[in-house]
Order: C-alpha cells, then sequence, then structure tokens
C-alpha cells in the first residue's frame, strides 16, 4: 500500500500527533524530484507526503499549454506506479492554491476524486490545500465550508491557511510584519465554521511567524509556542484537548529548538520546498563545473556524452535530494517510523 488509503492517511496523522512527530511535506515538480523524495523517505525508514503546488502542477503540464490540472493528475498517476516499488507509504496532496485558482486546480481534482470515490475507488489525492490567506478571515472560511464538504465526500482531508505566511510561494505573497501570528480568536473563529472534525477533517497553517523561502538568521521571529496558546483556546472552549493538527509553513532554515516545540505543540505536516530545491539543484551546478569541456562542445570539440547525459547529473541530483529528505525526516522524528 505504498499510496495511502483515506484510512491509512488518518492513521499516519494520528501516529504522528500522538508520538509528537511530522511528516516531511516535499514538493516535486518532476519524475526524477518524485523518485529522489520517496528514496529519502524510504531510506529513513519514514513515511510521508508527497505534494505539488499550482506551480509545480503548472511546470508538470508542460510549457505548451501549462494545464495544472493535466500535470498534477499525471504525475499522481505515475506515483502510484512508482511507488509500489519503495517500501514506505505516502499520501499525495496538493500544495498552496489561492482563490483565483481554485476553479483551475482544486476543484477539478475534488471532482475527479469524488468521480473515482463514486466507482468504489480511492481518491486520487488524499488532500488538498485551501489557502486562502490573502482573503479576510469570513471569506477565507466561507470557502473553506464549502471545500471541506466536498472534500469529505472524496474521502479527501483539507489544507487550510487562516492567516499570512511571510515571503512568496508561487505568486501569493505577503510582508514579514505582525500579521505573520494567528491569534486565539482566528482559532475560535476556525472552529466555529469549520468544526473539529464533525464535518470534515482538516489540517491548519496557523501562522507563527512563517516565512517562505531563503531567509538569515534574525530576520524572521518564530513564536512556535504559540501553537500551544491556540491548542488551550479552543480546547477550553470545547472541552476538547489538543483540537488542531498543525501544519509547519516555511520549514527551510528552521532551527532543531524551533522545529522540537513546534512537534511538542501539535504539527504532523512541516514543508520543504527551498531546502529541497536548492539540494537537487547542487549537484547538479557542481557537475557541470566540474565537466565544464564535456558538456559543452568547447572550441568546436564534440564534447563528452557520458557527461552532458543527463542520466549522469540526474542521478547526482536525486541523491543530494534524498539526503536532504532524510535529513529533514531525522528533524522531525519521523525516522524509523514507517507503518509496517
Amino acid at each position: 500500500m505504498p499510496i495511502a488509503t483515506p484510512e491509512v492517511y488518518n492513521e499516519m496523522l494520528d501516529r504522528a500527533k500522538a508520538g509528537k512527530f511530522a511528516y516531511p511535506a516535499i514538493n516535486v515538480t518532476s519524475s526524477q524530484t518524485l523518485h529522489a523524495a520517496l528514496r529519502g523517505f524510504a531510506e529513513a525508514e519514514s513515511d510521508g507526503i508527497i505534494q505539488i503546488s499550482t506551480g509545480g502542477a503548472e511546470f508538470l503540464g508542460g510549457q505548451y499549454n501549462k494545464d495544472m490540472v493535466t500535470g498534477a493528475v499525471a504525475l499522481a498517476e505515475f506515483a502510484h506506479i512508482v511507488a509500489a516499488k519503495y517500501d514506505i507509504t505516502v499520501a499525495l496532496h496538493t500544495d498552496h492554491c489561492p482563490k483565483d485558482k481554485l476553479d483551475g486546480y482544486v476543484r477539478p481534482l475534488l471532482d475527479i476524486s469524488a468521480e473515482r470515490v463514486a466507482k468504489g475507488l480511492n481518491p486520487l489525492f488524499q488532500s488538498h490545500m485551501w489557502d486562502g490567506s490573502a482573503e479576510t478571515l469570513a471569506d477565507n472560511l466561507a470557502i473553506g465550508q464549502e471545500l471541506l464538504a466536498k472534500a469529505a465526500a472524496a474521502k479527501i482531508i483539507l489544507e487550510v491557511e487562516i492567516t499570512p505566511t511571510g515571503g512568496e510561494e508561487d505568486g501569493v505573497s505577503h510582508e514579514i510584519n505582525d500579521e505573520l501570528y494567528t491569534t486565539v480568536e482566528d482559532a475560535i473563529r476556525t472552529a466555529e465554521a469549520l468544526g473539529l472534525g464533525e464535518k470534515g477533517r482538516y489540517l491548519l497553517a496557523a501562522s507563527f511567524g512563517n516565512v517562505h523561502g531563503v531567509y538569515k538568521p534574525g530576520n524572521v521571529v518564530l513564536r512556535p509556542e504559540l501553537l500551544k496558546d491556540l491548542q488551550a483556546g479552543v480546547g477550553e472552549k470545547y472541552g476538547k484537548a489538543s483540537p488542531f493538527d498543525f501544519v509547519f509553513h516555511g520549514g527551510s532554515g528552521s532551527t532543531a529548538e524551533e522545529i522540537a516545540t513546534a512537534l511538542e505543540n501539535g504539527v504532523v505536516k512541516m514543508n520543504l520546498d527551498t531546502d529541497t530545491q536548492y539540494a537537487f539543484t547542487r549537484p547538479v551546478v557542481d557537475h557541470m563545473f566540474s565537466n565544464y569541456a564535456g558538456v559543452l562542445k568547447v572550441d568546436g570539440e564534440v564534447g563528452t556524452k557520458s557527461k552532458y547525459d543527463p542520466r549522469t547529473w540526474g542521478k547526482a541530483a536525486e541523491a543530494g535530494m534524498a539526503a536532504r529528505v532524510t535529513e529533514a525526516c531525522a528533524n522531525l522524528r519521523s525516522t524509523g517510523t514507517k507503518l509496517k
């Protein structure tokens, strides 16, 4: 069962929360990066989450027409086949989708999974993200209610982002300022609108100073202890201990202490994209610089086929990214926790 069923995905998340570890959620943009993520999970003996952003899906759809749904469906179908060769379980997820891209991405993908479930099959993706952080909280949660109902009907988990994450990802950007911190009031309004599981399970990307992309120490003030306040505030109102399954966005570059605090307070999923992009590209750059004359037809020469063969530098790229995924598993305490 390399691709998690809805029941197994729920079990994965429950185990992570109970065990105070989280799954690395690795953004992929190609068959190569997919294999790198799967390899990293397998080498760490960890289950995990593979995710495709709107920009990643557009890239996967090909530059001729850049269709996001085609790209996402194609890689998901590919993953269902190749993941069978890896001794771990993964869930497929779609990352950040803002309001203006819902009709071209998440809603059609929900419809595809609903059709599969109606035929007695499992959904194509196990979770989808609605990024309403650029909207008012009222509009964000109203759309979240609609999407949660559709997701639940298709046996899919919804991820919601209720307040901004700083930086930029796939065209969604927010300034780095005091708005990057979710309040207890925000969390209570979320529980009032989306429930606490009775309307369908969802993951909550709350903000505690998170920023996408690369940043130097001191530029961002993360407060993962804030998540404890959100759990306590909503838990007290509804009589439910630790009611939220949190997602850590902007995880690249975080300290071990920040990650540990987040895990203690209910984070079950942490997104990694920037660090894994670099880990994939860095070996390619090294290969090109080290084999300059071989990869280029310098001064009329023919170059060296074994040096510019994409399989040569592609293998190095896969290994580099896989190593970073394995490191992420160790940081998130998921190493050795795979389902038996």
